[in-house]
């Protein structure tokens, strides 16, 4: 069976109105990284997905948001916070929310307007997958934070990963409908490589994010400065230290360290072998993509390794986070053309 996309018309405005909202997106993603850096993210303790749009419009209601924060375990760490360090915070976190909230409007009402002129055809229902896909993270950004509000002073490092994955699909999947709306690969294109092996990658890649969000939700980030070492071993003796083994995934800043490092340096070599192929076997858009993920990886890497021998300031550590969105997006992209590749060459020779 042909896949579906080959049905839908290329309709330019639509691609547009979805890149806009990858784009968005990512732009969340880099305001939620922020907040949780600077630990914004526990300062708004509820969830009013309407009304909670609104900033606090008077003293008081300043006053009664800061009580509330004052009641969670995380307050204890900063004893002796004022209402103005509070607000700074505050201003993230709201920040964060609000976007989000931009964001649904930014699918919604296109969408319902797209689907009565009719663009939509052979892609309404992905739209609506991308706009519940929306919802679901909207709800799981609140349960992350709910996680926080008790017994810990920061929230689950697992339920982050939860939350920054489901953003990295999200991501993915509106880049994927944006560049079938503008007809991307163009004829002719030919990646070279297989599409099994950039599905691989995107695998490996996300399983790497899973890794990165679980070391900078344990705020383990600085936790050992030197490359390629981690304090000083290949293999630090600390690295299963913690039992049941699992709890250093998640708490453990010498395993978490090694994993993710090792698994940046999986990641790499296979979007270099990607290249490799690209540039030899590959033509047209395909081949363009398949050369930029090998140069983009390495741009990663490097940074990566820079971030680590600076103790993960907030700078360098909020731009390893959008190297890895855009080796996500070229990634997808990547497959794509791997994609249409394989597709085509099944329209062409009549086998379905």
């Amino acid at each position: 069976m042909a896949d579906a996309s080959l049905k839908a018309q290329p309709d330019r405005l639509v691609g547009a109105w979805l890149l806009a909202v990858c784009v968005m997106v990512f732009c969340m993603m880099m305001l939620g990284g922020a907040t949780r850096l600077t630990e914004s993210g526990l300062s708004i303790t509820e969830w009013k997905p309407l009304s909670g749009a609104l900033p606090p419009l008077s003293h008081a209601e300043w006053e009664r948001l800061f009580a509330q924060y004052q009641q969670i375990p995380q307050y204890r760490e900063n004893a002796g916070m004022t209402l103005a360090d509070f607000q700074y915070i505050f201003w993230w976190e709201w920040s964060h929310r609000l976007l989000g909230r931009v964001i649904g409007v930014v699918v919604l009402v296109p969408l319902i307007t797209f689907a009565l002129m009719g663009r939509l055809k052979g892609r309404f229902w992905s739209c609506i997958a991308l706009l519940a896909l929306g919802g679901l993270e909207g709800f799981l950004g609140w349960w992350m934070v709910q996680s926080g509000l008790r017994d810990a002073v920061f929230v689950s490092p697992v339920r982050l990963a939860v939350h920054l994955v489901t953003a990295f699909c999200i991501m993915g999947f509106a880049l994927w409908l944006a560049l079938d709306a503008f007809g991307w690969p163009r004829a002719g294109s030919r990646l070279g490589a297989p599409r099994g092996l950039v599905l691989g990658f995107l695998g490996i890649l996300l399983l790497q994010v899973v890794f990165g969000a679980l070391l900078a939700g344990a705020r383990g980030g600085a936790a050992y400065a030197d490359w390629p070492t981690i304090g000083g071993a290949t293999i630090p003796r600390t690295y299963a230290a913690l039992e049941p083994f699992w709890m250093n995934l998640v708490y453990n800043h010498a395993t978490q360290q090694m994993n993710h490092r090792t698994l940046g340096y999986v990641v790499a070599l296979l979007a270099l072998a990607i290249a490799a192929l690209a540039q030899q076997r590959g033509a047209g858009d395909a081949r363009a993509a398949g050369i930029a993920l090998g140069v983009v990886a390495l741009a990663q890497a490097s940074l990566g390794i820079v971030t680590v021998m600076s103790a993960a300031p907030l700078g360098l550590s909020l731009a390893h986070q959008a190297g890895a969105a855009l080796l996500w997006l070229t990634g997808v992209t990547t497959l794509r053309g791997a994609w249409r590749q394989y597709n085509t060459a099944i329209v062409t020779n009549g086998k379905i």
